[in-house]
Formats: C-alpha cells, structure tokens, sequence
C-alpha cells in the first residue's frame, strides 16, 4: 500500500507556481489568465511564477515535463496551480521524474484533464487538489464565486476539516472569454436542490481516488497510474465528475461497468458524484433538457453500482466538477461521508 502524506502549505506572500500541464489556453484567452493571476496576488497575497509552456499553445510533453520537474524542483515554489485543463496530458506522465516529484512534495491545484497529475501524484505518495484553475474559478467573471474562493483559501493555508455544503445557487452556462463585456459582471444562476444520497445509513471514512470520468477511462486504457492491486482502495471514496464534453448517459454506464469489471469499484465505501455540466456552446440545452441529461447521466451511474457496490453510499450532485461554484476535494486525502447527518467533511 502507498504511503500518501499532505505537502507543507504555502503562506500568504509565498511564490507559486502558475503552469499548463495540459494545454496554453492562456495564450488564446488572456483576459481570464490575467484576472486570475490579479487575484492570487491580491486576493491570496501569493506570487504567481510563469513557466515557458504556461502560454504556448502546442507546447510538446516534454516542455510540459520540463515545467512540472522545474516547478516542483525549485525550494522557492510552494504550491503549483494548473492554468487550466486540456485533453493530451497523458502524453506527459511517461516523461516525469517521480524520484524529483518525490523529493519535494508540494500542494497541486488542477481538475479535469489534470486528473493524470493527480493521479501520478497520489501514486507517488502525494496529497493532491482536485479543483480550481487560474482561468476559470479565479478567473471568474465579476468576482470569485464566496463558496469557491473560501474553499480555495481553506485547503492553500489550513490543515483540518473542512465541512463541504451543497450550493444555494449554481449555474452551468457559460460566457465568451473573448468579449471583455464578459468580465463585466458575475455569471447567472439558478436554485439549487441539494444533496441526493443513497445507501445513507452508515459512516464512511477514506482516501479518496478519481476526477473526470473521461480522463479515468484514458488511463484504465493506457493501464496507467490504475493501483495494481484495487485493494489499494480498499475503503476509500470515489470521486467522479464529468466534463464539457458531456458525455451520453450510454459512455458513463460503459467506463463505470468496466471499472466494475476491473474489480476497482467494489473496493469504495462511498461515491460522490459531482453536479455535471449540462450546457455548452455546441449543446446550448434548456434548463428542461439539462435537467433530463443529468437525471439520465444518474440513473446510469446507479445502474453500475447496484451491480458492483451495492451497499456504497453515493452522494449525488456535489459541487466539485465542471460547474460553479467549485469546491476542493483533497486528491488522496481523507474525506468523511456522514450519512444519517447528511454531511460531508474534507480534511485539508
């Protein structure tokens, strides 16, 4: 079994690093690169450090590599944030040092296709941070979502528990980075309806492994960063969300069954399963047609455990995926899923 401590925190003056482990959108998009940075500065009192990909796009695996290893490596850095997710940052993790990386442990900030990074890292005996980006949560047009920001600031500067509550408010539907009219004002949204629960008569507590389910079944077919042994997990609480290419309710029942098939998720106490995105630019949906995909997207994931892990809890709808607001989940960490209370605790 891995041995996964938590990194030494960043303090408020501390410099951090800024890099694109996956893509250089911020190349494409400065002005939520830009904010972003704006405020980690003043927002946090953190220095963001640019490294040479953070802005290129079609930047090679190995530059990438090269700024993860220079990153990590640097004693003056003390945490490193992704810029923001992409689509080929499996191409990366051949190229890493695990012996560097190892060798100064520091906090990760990244989601989505940032799922392989945490994964290297939670193999390499690394706590990870499974949410927030420079360009989209600090980025935020208007103003940091108050649940995101606060997150953020608990999981940089303080080590504990933190309580995690369902969202009064969300939204899904996003506004063109290209138009400065964008920044104007803060993003719309909707009510929210809280936590749906399943199996929730019991206490669960564990390390959890997972991220975006579509970057999960990249590395299931790459046979990569998956524990040898699923007893690894033994215990432990998946975490799942999926992304903006949102996948057919059809593709999540097929990754999550052959998850099953693979015997990893018999192994989970619990699941929490995030609020999934219903709304893009190519598939603008209604609030009608959103709400049909995530009910379809459920009644899949549920399918798969009634076969697999009939008696986990699975909390549905929590706020760690590809909506805001944007809490952050401890990647390897411990998280207590409190069923008869309804609550959920993250351990910083």
């Amino acid at each position: 079994m891995t041995t996964i401590v938590y990194p030494p925190k960043p303090s408020p003056g501390d410099r951090v690093a800024v890099i694109s482990p996956a893509s250089g959108l911020p190349g494409l998009f400065p002005l939520p690169y830009e904010l972003g940075l704006e405020r980690l500065r003043k927002e946090y009192g953190l220095e963001p450090v640019e490294y040479p990909a953070t802005r290129k796009m079609g930047s090679t695996p190995d530059e990438r590599a090269a700024d993860i290893h220079a990153a990590f490596a640097d004693p003056g850095i003390k945490a490193v944030i992704a810029s923001i997710g992409g689509d080929d940052q499996i191409t990366v993790l051949p190229l890493l040092d695990r012996e560097l990386i190892r060798a100064s442990p520091k906090p990760f900030f990244g989601m989505s296709d940032n799922t392989n990074l945490l994964a290297y890292l939670r193999n390499t005996g690394i706590v990870g941070y499974h949410g927030t980006s420079v360009m989209v949560e600090l980025g935020r047009p208007g103003a940091m979502h108050p649940q995101t920001a606060d997150s953020l600031r608990a999981a940089l500067f303080t080590s504990g528990p933190y309580e995690l509550r369902p969202a009064e408010r969300w939204n899904d539907v996003d506004r063109d980075w290209a138009d400065p009219a964008t920044f104007d004002e803060e993003p719309g949204s909707r009510p929210g309806s809280g936590w749906s629960w399943v199996n929730a008569d019991r206490v669960t507590e564990g390390r959890t492994w997972g991220g975006c389910l579509e970057i999960l079944g990249g590395l299931l077919m790459a046979d990569r960063e998956i524990a040898r042994d699923p007893a690894e997990y033994d215990g432990g609480v998946l975490i799942l969300e999926t992304s903006e290419e949102m996948p057919s309710a059809t593709e999540v029942f097929r990754t999550l069954r052959n998850m099953g098939e693979r015997g990893l998720l018999r192994h989970f106490s619990a699941l929490l399963m995030a609020r999934p995105k219903t709304w893009t630019f190519e598939r603008p949906n209604s609030p009608e047609e959103g709400a049909r995909y995530a009910a379809e997207q459920r009644e899949a994931v549920l399918r798969v455990m009634r076969s697999y892990a009939p008696d986990a809890t699975v909390v549905f709808d929590v706020d760690f995926g590809h909506t805001d607001p944007q809490v952050v989940i401890p990647y390897g960490g411990t998280v207590r899923v409190d069923g008869p209370a309804r609550r959920i605790t993250v351990m910083y």
